[in-house]
């Protein structure tokens, strides 16, 4: 390959990869979401804080698991 098609190419992948780590953004507000909704729940039901606190790390983990795939696409971007 000439030397510019792998300049245009290494761009290419940075570019990419800067772009598939734009889902961190949606993964951070839904975790701040989350909790926000978490501690408006026990504020309004204080008994029902066990379970409330069981459903908001299940939204957590569920959530961080799309911030992690995000950023695993970026590196597969980046280093394949």
């Amino acid at each position: 390959m000439s030397n510019q098609l792998q300049i245009y190419l290494q761009s290419a992948k940075l570019i990419g990869a800067g772009l598939a780590t734009a889902g961190l953004i949606g993964a951070g507000a839904g975790v701040g979401i989350v909790f926000g909704s978490l501690i408006n729940g026990v504020a309004r039901q204080p008994n029902m804080k066990g379970e409330l606190f069981r459903y908001a790390i299940l939204g957590f983990a569920l959530t961080e698991a799309v911030g992690l795939l995000a950023i695993m696409m970026a590196f597969l971007i980046l280093f394949m």
